[in-house]
């Protein structure tokens, strides 16, 4: 009998489904979340007896364990038992050291690897299914979903299979794929997915929108960080609030009812994985995530919880426009005014007309600064006429008042020729 433990997500499910086409009724698969798996292999380690299962195989994928039952497991291999636990998060590549172990962030060919990725190599290495084409097309969604490779490439079907994961209950969504991948007709999606997977993105859409408007931004460390809270959707909704605002250095997503946050970044100078790790959590360098505990809560949720959320930049403007050297008006909170320009082949930053000490060579460096330490959004462009008209205003004035002056230094000059 083969026995899989592994994660509730799209990815562990995909190990799931590929451990039923390669053993079929030989199988037994329970999918875990993270905080689970340790229950659920001790009480299979408490109640396994190797002389009366020899050749029992337990599988462990898409997760690890704590170091209790990693010790246990060990044990339980070196008096003849049968593992293997397949990962590929970082904050697992110390289980390498045990034969029982496979944990690989890339594949040899340089992609990165998910735990369906690994577990079909696996299976197909050791003889236990043939590859084909179907499936080969199924596990490399899967993924691409996973390590978030599948926008780089505009594999939308990625993201929509997940979505399909997500409107089905697990069972459901596991007995389509097991039927479709042993039919070899190539993966695609019927007719009734395509209809209810353009209602969700519809509803998907329509859920960002919302949540976008929610978002605040803080520092957390070292880091500038956009905070929403969010139950569903939370890769999509970070993809594209990542985009939206590349200032920030990573999002994090708050699901209070179950009690995790989720990291993700746009950046490959930021690894949300170390920051997960922080806290007691993991995953990947692009997306992570942890428990919230008190001091997750007291750095995401309560001490940022008086600010105000992000604003928008105008979208519709023909005048205040990004880029343009011979200015841009940026507003903040309480009524300040950036105005960035460029002078001499450097973007020069004025705030409330005093200009800072800072110079920069692009005006993506300059804007750059402005949203991360200042909060600023690109002005509407009557804001920005306005601004233009009071420039003019304050410099007929001054003017004005330099005639006068000068008139008036005339007049003492002809009185004292006078006297």
């Amino acid at each position: 009998m083969y026995h899989l433990y592994t994660h509730n997500d799209l990815d562990g499910v995909g190990c799931g489904i590929i451990a039923k086409c390669a053993f079929g009724d030989q199988t037994n698969v329970r999918y875990n979340s993270v905080n689970g798996l340790n229950l659920q292999v001790e009480r299979y380690l408490d109640r396994m007896s190797i002389p009366d299962h020899p050749y029992d195989m337990l599988f462990i994928t898409d997760l690890s364990v704590n170091p209790e039952v990693e010790k246990r497991l060990h044990v339980f291999v070196d008096e003849g038992g049968h593992v293997q636990l397949i990962d590929h998060h970082k904050t697992a590549l110390h289980f390498n050291q045990y034969e029982w172990g496979l944990v690989e962030v890339h594949h040899r060919d340089g992609r990165l690897a998910s735990a369906t990725s690994l577990f079909y190599e696996y299976l197909i290495q050791h003889g236990h299914i043939a590859s084909t084409e179907t499936m080969d097309q199924f596990v490399e969604l899967v993924r691409l979903y996973d390590t978030w490779e599948w926008e780089e490439v505009n594999r939308v079907e990625a993201r929509r299979l997940n979505d399909l994961f997500y409107m089905l209950s697990i069972d459901e969504f596991e007995v389509k794929m097991v039927e479709r991948l042993r039919q070899g007709q190539g993966f695609y999606f019927d007719e009734f997915e395509e209809k209810i997977l353009e209602m969700e993105e519809g509803k998907i859409e329509r859920y960002i929108q919302r949540k976008q408007r929610e978002m605040i931004q803080t520092y957390v460390d070292e880091y500038c960080v956009g905070i929403v809270y969010a139950e569903s959707y939370h890769s999509e909704l970070a993809n594209e609030l990542g985009n939206l605002h590349p200032h920030l250095d990573y999002i994090s997503i708050l699901n209070m009812g179950g009690r995790k946050m989720s990291l993700r970044t746009i950046h490959d100078h930021v690894d949300v994985s170390e920051v997960a790790m922080r806290y007691g959590g993991g995953g990947h360098a692009k997306a992570a995530g942890c428990t919230i505990t008190e001091e997750v809560y007291r750095l995401y949720a309560a001490e940022p919880f008086e600010l105000e959320p992000i604003r928008f930049d105008a979208v519709r403007n023909q005048f205040n426009v990004k880029g343009a050297e011979s200015g841009v008006l940026y507003e903040s909170w309480g009524e300040d005014l950036l105005f960035v320009y460029a002078q001499a082949g450097e973007w020069v930053i004025e705030w409330n007309g005093e200009s800072l000490p800072f110079r920069f060579s692009t005006f993506h460096d300059a804007e750059r600064h402005m949203k991360r330490q200042y909060g600023a959004w690109l002005a509407r462009d009557d804001v920005y006429v306005q601004m233009l008209k009071d420039q003019l205003i304050n410099t007929r004035t001054s003017r004005e008042l330099e005639r006068l002056s000068l008139t008036s230094d005339r007049d003492d000059e002809k009185t004292l020729e006078d006297g």
